[in-house]
């Protein structure tokens, strides 16, 4: 990478801070559920943070400063991501389902086993759309780690016309974090119908908590309802 290019990248992860930072200090902040990630860690086993693509405008700001590792696809929007979560102390490993996962792998098992925090998103970075993909199922299995699902919503947003339906939240919104349940994978050696039947308990309850974060403030309205966008 040039010099321009690394200096071009660098002001986009200070503007994406900056501007997010400033959305969300505008915002009042719930967070439901904390509870969860509380026992979690209690329970002394790596975690596995979920959560969909379509939810993760507010995932940087609101994990910063943890030292959370997280797995940033090698693209171009990934890039964007990692600059702007790397200034915020997240810990970036590159890779994805569509690029070379091996070193990406050993890192992710490595760290995990050392009792590290890891956020993934389970149906980047191409989707589809809010299909838990198995390699978080399967690290969880190698690692004995907790997966946790996590969302959010706001009370004033948008969902853009994009693949995920991205969720972005306006100014002056209020939000809420909400943490789910605590989900442990199938014990190694699991037979094919067994890690099936998690994975889609997984899909389901990550898909769920969505709901529930939309429906915080006021009734739902599905993925794909022509609603979405009156919701202000």
């Amino acid at each position: 990478m040039s010099a321009w290019e690394e200096l071009r990248w660098r002001t986009v992860g200070l503007l994406g801070r900056f501007l997010i930072r400033l959305w969300a200090l505008s915002c009042r902040i719930r967070v439901v559920g904390e509870e969860n990630y509380l026992a979690a860690k209690r329970g002394g086993k790596p975690i596995i943070h979920l959560v969909w693509h379509g939810r993760l405008f507010f995932v940087p700001y609101f994990f910063r400063r943890r030292g959370l590792y997280a797995l940033v696809s090698p693209s171009r929007d990934g890039e964007i991501i990692a600059r702007i979560a790397g200034g915020w102390g997240f810990r970036i490993i590159r890779g994805s389902g569509s690029h070379s996962m091996v070193r990406a792998w050993q890192e992710m098992k490595s760290k995990l086993q050392e009792g590290a925090e890891l956020i993934i998103v389970p149906d980047g970075p191409r989707g589809p759309n809010r299909i838990f993909k198995p390699g978080g199922l399967k690290l969880a299995q190698e690692t004995g780690a907790s997966l946790l699902p996590f969302s959010f919503s706001a009370s004033k947003k948008k969902f853009l016309r994009s693949w995920d339906r991205f969720l972005f939240f306006y100014p002056f919104s209020r939000l809420v974090a909400l943490y789910g349940s605590p989900i442990t994978a199938p014990v190694m050696p699991a037979d094919e119908a067994e890690f099936e039947r998690a994975r889609l308990e997984i899909e389901k309850a990550l898909t769920l908590l969505d709901a529930q974060a939309d429906a915080f403030f006021g009734s739902p309205v599905q993925p794909g309802d022509p609603r979405e966008n009156d919701r202000k």
